[in-house]
């Protein structure tokens, strides 16, 4: 009962923090960057939205069975692709933003006969995600075009990976065989960090951030940001890096404030930073759409199994 009244507690904590964020950026820069993210919208961005959507689910979709192979675990691509659209869809729409994913996750499990290793197989499947973003981070923002937030962000980035990184080969160190932990600690392993699993990994992870990137970029653009890409890049990783904090609401809140405190920075103005930010979460959830089809269809085949 205490451990599910504290994730009632931290769910409530997310969605007012993601929720105060935006207000506040509402309320300091103006309602009318959020409106324009609505208004400048047309027929190309849903496009480009739709396509870059098919390309980096299939890819995220493709990682996701490589790990989960390591562990154990069938998975089939186009079942994959089919769950991974569903999980990118309720995330989307659902208020804790990461619903879908564990919809996915204990789903497959089930279907497999040991939740335990399918939910393993997402965390370590969206860790590999995270992880090439704060690489990219770290490189972009430390060694890119001088703004002024740009290399604190990248130097702190940098410092929390580095003690990720220390807590993890201390724990290899010192965890005991016997240890709850150890088979956490093998899974990273064998699932990411095996010389015939990350290099596959970690090239469909990179893929899937150009995809993000190119997706921001056109969200920019859509917003009147009249600029180089070279020159977004980095504004763009800073605001993905945002997304990647666990007190968004479906994405929406940290980002927002990011890409305002970036945009400002480069001079480009919050207005036009809250606008991108908007009409990015929005691009986002037109690329998830495929998977409220993929939803519906899915509980029409498990109708269909109950009613046979």
């Amino acid at each position: 009962m205490r451990r599910l009244n504290k994730q009632k507690l931290w769910a409530w904590a997310k969605l007012l923090v993601g929720v105060g964020i935006v207000v506040a950026l509402i309320w300091k820069v103006g309602a009318d960057g959020f409106l324009d993210g609505f208004r400048v919208i047309n027929l190309g961005e849903i496009v480009a939205a739709l396509g870059i959507g098919l390309v980096t689910t299939v890819l995220s979709a493709w990682r996701w069975c490589l790990v989960a192979h390591r562990l154990g675990l069938r998975l089939p691509l186009r079942r994959a692709v089919a769950d991974y659209y569903r999980a990118l869809f309720l995330n989307a729409v659902l208020p804790a933003g990461v619903l879908g994913d564990v919809h996915r996750a204990v789903q497959h499990g089930r279907d497999e006969g040991n939740v335990g290793a399918g939910v393993r197989a997402v965390v370590l499947e969206r860790t590999a995600g995270q992880i090439v973003v704060v690489i990219a981070g770290v490189v972009v923002l430390l060694a890119g075009p001088t703004i002024a937030p740009a290399r604190d962000i990248g130097l702190a980035v940098l410092i929390v990976a580095s003690l990720f990184v220390f807590g993890y080969l201390a724990m290899r160190r010192w965890t005991g065989p016997d240890s709850r932990w150890r088979r956490t600690l093998d899974d990273v392993r064998h699932g990411l960090l095996a010389r015939d699993a990350w290099p596959a990994v970690a090239v469909l992870s990179a893929a899937v951030l150009a995809g993000h990137i190119t997706l921001f970029i056109v969200a920019a653009r859509a917003a009147g940001a009249d600029v180089p890409a070279g020159e977004l890049v980095p504004l763009v990783i800073v605001s993905l890096l945002a997304m990647g904090l666990p007190l968004n609401v479906g994405g929406w809140g940290p980002r927002e404030g990011a890409t305002v405190l970036m945009f400002a920075a480069a001079g480009l103005g919050a207005a036009q930073g809250l606008t991108t930010a908007v009409v990015y979460g929005l691009l986002g959830l037109v690329a998830s759409l495929p998977g409220a089809v993929m939803l519906v269809r899915r509980r029409q085949e498990r109708r269909g199994v109950v009613t046979a």
